[in-house]
């Protein structure tokens, strides 16, 4: 598959989070194999969190494969755990903090495939940072089975809640398919980010007490 999107933005260095673990739907790793495949048929490199196994593994192998510049960040301790892949670029952190804060600072966009807690503390991390106005980085869901789709519902379930404004609507992002993710990416590169108000509504606050 090559679909030659994003071509206005050559050499994009697109973070993936993903599980460490295959999952059960084989499905999972098939999306992930062509997902490495496509970020090097684009021309753009990958950067991942170092590992080898899982869908982790499964995407970092493809895009290497396919001739695309990857760079694992992986803290020490993770290094035989999660098994690097021989012949892709490496850099060794000392905690969890450092290999988030490094992943963020190589990436010029995010790519969420399915994965556990692992990868909803780094995606919601990114999308609180992108709250807070400290960056415009696209984030993009993506699954072709609707894993996320509970979590983008849980979503609208807090800005209705009244715990999040109506405006993260337009920071959430999911597609069922790769050629959509790398559309919606060039879109959200194009149109850029307005910068949100902060804080939270001190009307409602007095109507409680």
């Amino acid at each position: 598959m090559k679909s030659g999107k994003m071509t206005e933005y050559k050499s994009l260095n697109i973070c993936v989070f993903c599980g460490s673990s295959p999952g059960i739907d084989p499905a999972h790793v098939k999306l992930a194999i062509q997902l490495g495949d496509e970020i090097a048929a684009c021309g753009h490199g990958l950067v991942y969190g170092g590992g080898g196994l899982g869908l982790m593994g499964a995407t970092a192998r493809a895009a290497r494969d396919g001739g695309a510049k990857v760079i694992g960040i992986i803290p020490h301790f993770l290094n035989e755990i999660e098994k690097t892949i021989p012949g892709i670029e490496h850099e060794f952190v000392d905690d969890m903090h450092a290999r988030k804060i490094r992943m963020f600072d190589l990436a010029d966009a995010f790519i969420v495939l399915p994965g556990g807690v692992g990868t909803l503390e780094e995606v919601v991390e990114v999308m609180s940072w992108q709250r807070l106005n400290l960056h415009d980085k696209p984030i993009v869901f993506l699954s072709d089975t609707g894993y996320w789709d509970k979590l983008v519902s849980l979503f609208g379930d807090i800005i209705e809640a009244g715990f999040a404004p109506e405006t993260l609507h337009n920071d959430i992002e999911s597609d069922a398919t790769i050629d959509a993710v790398f559309e919606t990416i060039a879109r959200r590169l194009k149109q850029g980010r307005k910068a949100q108000p902060l804080g939270g509504n001190a009307e409602n606050i007095q109507d409680l007490v």
